[in-house]
């Protein structure tokens, strides 16, 4: 599948054209390999278009085409290891890092990457196969990722060290963090935002799709983490909530003048966002593998569907 932007047209037109790439993309990946994470791409794929498009100042890729193999786990015998954190750029007083918090969103990350030229088409075919470093469930050496992510919610609570670091250093560049909300029924989350609190680390600025989703089913359902305002509010963050869906709001909270605070922004969000067909699968839409080549050829023709409405767009 070969995709490509009009030659002139808005910055908020260019991320609802990624977004629909992404969802695109990952479908087409999910109906080769019988199975993907296609709620969350439809749920932050405005979310990813945003960030790497408008939202961070991040410099060009340092990192190839091609993602490498996986070189081996960190030691000091291992000259060869390295993270993915390269196809974010270089790191620079002036820029900012970008910390991938959601291990499970991996192929929207590599897709995303895909789209804005940071990464080869060539990179997805190595998904999940043994050697690659092109993760199923991403990890510091996947492409992107900067860090382990592990368990949910200790990504957070790294970039907080860094972001300290970076104010210690005096360096201008953010510190952007892309969370899921299951990450909220983690205590560790809820220490971290202590501490970015009681440091006024007013340069970490944290997205969250709130897909209301996990992998059991609903969040309300499963373990309720609402109302997340009041309760980030409470723990010192400066809160925005925003349509996950629309260009300008998603970039607006990054605009703002810092004043002390941690800024969260919410991302309300549909995980069945340009394909209402994964609706038939509710209230359990954490992951997307077909049950019968019945339900397969479904969701193929509703491929063939986007297909020509994005190429007709």
């Amino acid at each position: 599948m070969t995709l490509s932007s009009p030659p002139s047209i808005t910055w908020q037109e260019n991320i609802y054209q990624i977004a629909n790439n992404i969802r695109l993309r990952v479908l087409e990946h999910t109906l080769k390999n019988n199975g993907g994470y296609m709620s969350q791409a439809c749920s932050a794929a405005e979310l990813f278009a945003a960030l790497y498009t408008k939202i961070m100042n991040i410099g060009p890729s340092e990192a190839p085409m091609v993602p490498p193999p996986f070189m081996g786990v960190p030691a000091s015998d291992n000259p060869h290891y390295q993270t993915g954190r390269g196809y974010n750029g270089p790191i620079a007083a002036d820029l900012d890092r970008f910390i991938f918090s959601p291990a499970h969103y991996a192929l929207i990350l590599y897709t995303v990457l895909i789209e804005v030229g940071r990464m080869s088409l060539e990179g997805l075919s190595q998904f999940n196969q043994d050697g690659s470093s092109v993760e199923m469930i991403g990890a510091e050496h996947s492409p992107g990722c900067e860090l382990t992510n592990g368990s949910l919610a200790q990504a957070i609570s790294q970039a907080v060290g860094i972001a300290l670091a970076r104010r210690i250093k005096g360096d201008i560049g953010r510190v952007f963090v892309m969370m899921s909300d299951g990450e909220f029924q983690e205590g560790q989350t809820w220490e971290a935002l202590e501490s970015m609190a009681h440091y006024n680390l007013d340069n970490m600025i944290i997205y969250v799709d709130v897909n209301g989703q996990c992998c059991d089913g609903k969040m309300c359902d499963v373990l309720n983490i609402e109302p997340l305002q009041p309760r980030l509010e409470a723990f010192g963050a400066r809160v925005f909530v925003v349509d996950a869906h629309n260009a300008d709001a998603l970039a607006a909270p990054a605009e703002v003048e810092p004043d002390g605070r941690p800024v969260v922004v919410l991302c309300y969000s549909d995980p069945t966002r340009g394909l209402p067909l994964l609706n038939n699968r509710a209230p359990k839409l954490h992951y997307l593998r077909f049950v019968s080549e019945e339900e397969r050829e479904s969701y193929r023709k509703e491929y063939e569907k986007m297909l020509v409405e994005l190429k007709g767009s």
